[in-house]
């Protein structure tokens, strides 16, 4: 939700139409987070004023709006030092429009400029403060207000400073959010800081720095002539810095990033940076780390796919390898997670596990809780992560939460996180983003190592979670001999997997064709139980996300306590039929549904005619072990969401009203 992207150049030249250029394709890596309005500011050619150009809808929008406003002479020469800010807008406070695009000024003058993520809770005791004192408020953003108390700061206290104002201005603001400030009156200087919401520094230089590790500073404002002492000289004084809300938007510039802390304030002055703490809490350690991304930019880009969900789609042979790998060894039967091998022994001993998160990410716990249950031989519960702050849960000491997030920045789970651990929990993240909050923040955890996800509705990392979780159901059953013969049958089912997954993909053209029969339909009821109703949950997900569809996954075994009465000659249903230990019943709910008319499309194993029977059409999948079919199952789901969003002329990578990280209760 929302996307920050800035750019500095130090002793680097560079033309602003280079900057400029640098900001769009900044943007335009952020796309997918979602967002409705977009917005950049850079240096006037005199250097004396910030320009900013904000516009409704897409980038391409705004880099047309570029074209036509920066076009002289002047913005093609280079400048030694420069920086430029952009931003791309998920409205919160405020409709879309220009005037509550990003970034947003402290005055008239454009003395500050600032771009945010996040919602500023206190905005309206701060913006009344303002207003006494003189404030006009030309939006209706919560993000104007920091803007103007900066500048009040300034005026305030003017031998502070730049990144003394931003602290000062912080300490005043409650809510989650990531900022990133330039200010005409600090030219060549950038601040950036974060509280529950993500912002990473990416690094640039023709030669290494002095050291991989950035040293933490604390302590209350102290005046400007001292500060010098806080920045750390580098050997290369040529250097670039990206400050960005995700490490996609800095890959093709650099694979050196600083992932900020909650409060860190990142400030660049001449060329060098400091991250400064204002307090100091006992598990703070004395540097921030250099990390160096595996990510390549070849990850991020769509290739000769036309969309990136359809390549994530059919990414998905791989993912699940790369899950696996070095940690699943076929030859020995054994599984070894390091993140949490250490943790294994107080696991077995915790009074039940919960399963946390939202969306997608909730699903997959739904589908692995009935393996998790057997195998673990533990109650396995699992919640919302709304509802379960909602609710005020009760959580021991002796409990083991996982929390499960592709982005490892979703409000609402982390917020769930913070819940369990004050009360002594062990908590276990399972995540696809290093360095992400919740990463940072659990005791132990799986890295999915799905790859980049750009597609704002999930599906690879829906089956590398669902992977990781088996795998962990796996290594919780090791000594467990009663159940070797289990532990067995689904490694082995494990090893076929990525082929099995590329048969189910050749479905794609019958997939297509199913698609173009559902398109004009305005409701689709998936139905299933067992451990396919994950599936039914997760199908009808993608089916409203990309189609805008009415959808529903409704449990086969509650047909006839309701949903049976949607049941006629013309409402679309898919069921999920497979050999498993709940055959019959399925069965059971099938006929019921064909005696009243129903024509359903059923998903079902290769060979089995007696179930096609009853089907108006069908999509035969390989057979695999029962826990296991859900992986495959889900695949049709979401290659008929993608199709029957292109026939519906629907954006399928930015679903409306949507965004790939919230990071926003």
């Amino acid at each position: 939700m929302c996307g920050i992207f800035a750019y500095l150049n130090y002793l680097t030249p560079k033309s602003r139409q280079e900057v400029l250029d640098l900001l769009v394709t900044g943007l335009k890596r952020l796309e997918y987070r979602g967002y409705d309005s977009t917005g950049v500011a850079i240096d006037s050619p005199d250097n004396k004023n910030i320009v900013m150009v904000k516009r409704t809808g897409k980038v391409k929008v705004l880099e047309d709006a570029i074209q036509e406003h920066f076009s002289g002479v002047e913005y093609s020469e280079p400048v030694l030092t420069h920086i430029g800010i952009a931003h791309t807008r998920w409205a919160t406070h405020g409709v879309p429009c220009e005037r509550n695009s990003h970034p947003q000024r402290s005055d008239e003058t454009n003395g500050f400029v600032v771009v945010h993520n996040g919602i500023i809770t206190n905005y309206n005791d701060v913006k009344t403060f303002l207003s006494k004192r003189g404030y006009e408020f030309e939006s209706d953003t919560d993000t104007e207000v920091f803007a103007k108390l900066v500048h009040h700061l300034w005026k305030t206290h003017p031998t502070y400073s730049f990144r003394e104002l931003v602290e000062q201005a912080i300490q005043q603001l409650e809510g989650a959010f990531a900022v990133a400030v330039k200010s005409k009156y600090f030219p060549g200087e950038c601040v950036a800081s974060r509280r529950s919401s993500p912002l990473l520094v990416g690094i640039k230089t023709k030669t290494r720095l002095a050291t991989d590790h950035i040293p933490i500073l604390y302590g209350k404002v102290i005046p400007r002539s001292d500060s010098t002492s806080e920045f750390m000289p580098m050997e290369e004084k040529e250097v670039e810095y990206f400050f960005a809300s995700d490490a996609s938007a800095v890959i093709e510039h650099t694979n050196r990033v600083i992932y900020l802390e909650d409060d860190d304030v990142a400030a660049v002055r001449d060329g060098t940076l400091s991250i400064h703490r204002l307090k100091k809490s006992l598990d703070d350690p004395h540097a921030r780390e250099i990390t160096t991304l595996k990510m390549e930019i070849q990850q991020i880009m769509k290739g000769n796919y036309d969309y990136f969900m359809q390549k994530e789609i059919f990414e998905q042979p791989e993912s699940v390898v790369n899950t696996m790998r070095g940690r699943v060894r076929f030859d020995g039967n054994s599984i070894v997670l390091g993140g949490i091998k250490d943790y294994i022994p107080e696991i077995k001993r915790c009074r039940r596990l919960m399963l946390i998160g939202c969306g997608t990410s909730y699903h997959s716990a739904v589908a692995t809780r009935q393996l998790l249950e057997e195998l673990t031989e533990l109650p396995v519960i699992v919640e919302l992560a709304s509802d379960f702050l909602d609710r005020n849960t009760p959580i021991f000491r002796d409990d083991v939460c996982f929390f499960i997030s592709q982005s490892g920045e979703t409000a609402d789970t982390l917020m769930a996180l913070r819940y369990c651990k004050q009360r002594g929990a062990l908590i276990v993240g399972i995540t696809n983003t290093v360095g992400s909050s919740i990463c940072r923040e659990s005791h132990c955890g799986v890295h999915i190592n799905a790859g980049p996800e750009i597609g704002v509705a999930s599906t690879k990392a829906y089956t590398s979670q669902f992977i990781s979780l088996v795998m962990f159901a796996l290594v919780m059953s090791e000594d467990r001999l009663s159940l070797q013969q289990r532990r067995l049958e689904i490694m082995q089912a494990l090893s076929k997997l990525a082929d099995q997954i590329r048969a189910v993909l050749k479905l794609d053209s019958k997939v297509k064709e199913l698609a173009r029969d559902l398109y004009q339909h305005k409701s689709l009821l998936i139905m299933g139980r067992g451990y396919n109703f994950a599936t039914c949950l997760e199908g009808a997900l993608k089916v409203k996300e990309l189609t805008y569809m009415h959808s529903e996954g409704i449990m086969a075994g509650e047909l006839k306590h309701g949903p049976l009465a949607l049941v006629d000659d013309s409402m679309p249903v898919l069921m999920i039929v497979l050999r498993d230990p709940v055959y019959v019943k399925c069965m059971n709910a099938l006929q019921q549904v064909t005696s009243r008319k129903g024509c359903p499309i059923i998903i079902c194993e290769e060979g089995d005619e007696e179930t096609k029977a009853f089907s108006s059409r069908h999509l035969e999948i390989p057979r695999t072990v029962d826990c296991l079919q859900g992986i495959l199952t889900v695949i049709p789901m979401q290659l008929l969401s993608y199709h029957i969003a292109v026939l519906r002329g629907c954006d399928v990578d930015c679903p409306r009203n949507l965004a790939k990280s919230v990071t926003v209760e």
